[in-house]
């Protein structure tokens, strides 16, 4: 359940006016409560009731990153995807595991948060960019065709640089972003993908 008071804002700063308050809307996937009045029980809203005007903004910095880092995302889960019948190093299974399990639902709520702004996610990834460390599709071919340690070792080598570059995603989100769900979405991809480097590295080294 989510709590009127805990709801963020669905405004774009630098899209609409400053002053322009934007109306808040219950969806139809979570329960909203809104509280009562002093002494009264609070209710559920129904699906598309308006119940508020939000003051914040969603800055042009947040929809970049989560525009961005979507397809990024994507990517790094087709590479785990590939883990189980490549690998037979327990580890590396296991970071693949966590990749999936951990990605997948940022990937949800970015999503949704996006949508929250009347704009969809970005289709598919574009293997040719390259961009924030994303493997180009020459090597994602050549992690298909590898197996055994020759798979560990790339796969290794390709998601530490994948990693380093949504750390460097995450650290521009924070330096320029506004809204509180973006923000808080960056500072768990560093932390956690700061985490996993250190733990592929260790498998590297052994």
């Amino acid at each position: 359940m989510i709590t009127l008071a805990l709801i963020s804002g669905v405004g774009l700063a630098g899209c609409s006016p400053a002053d322009q308050e934007t109306p808040l809307v219950a969806g139809s996937q979570v329960p909203v409560v809104v509280p009562g009045g002093p002494g009264e029980p609070g209710r559920t809203a129904e699906p598309g009731e308006r119940i508020g005007e939000s003051e914040a903004r969603a800055a042009a910095a947040d929809v970049r990153f989560a525009e961005m880092m979507i397809p990024h995302h994507r990517q790094a889960l087709e590479m785990a995807a590939l883990a189980p019948d490549r690998t037979t190093e327990p580890l590396v299974r296991a970071i693949a595991r966590r990749i999936e399990s951990g990605q997948g639902p940022e990937i949800a709520v970015m999503t949704s948060w996006l949508e929250s702004l009347g704009r969809a996610a970005p289709d598919g990834h574009d293997h040719d960019g390259g961009g924030y460390g994303m493997a180009t599709l020459q090597e994602m071919n050549r992690l298909r065709t590898v197996r055994g340690a020759a798979f560990d070792d790339m796969f290794l080598r390709l998601m530490i640089r994948h990693h380093e570059g949504a750390i460097t995603m995450a650290g521009e989100e924070l330096g320029k972003g506004q809204d509180r769900a973006m923000r808080k979405m960056a500072q768990d991809v560093m932390s956690g993908q700061q985490i996993e480097i250190a733990r592929m590295r260790k498998i590297q080294a052994d």
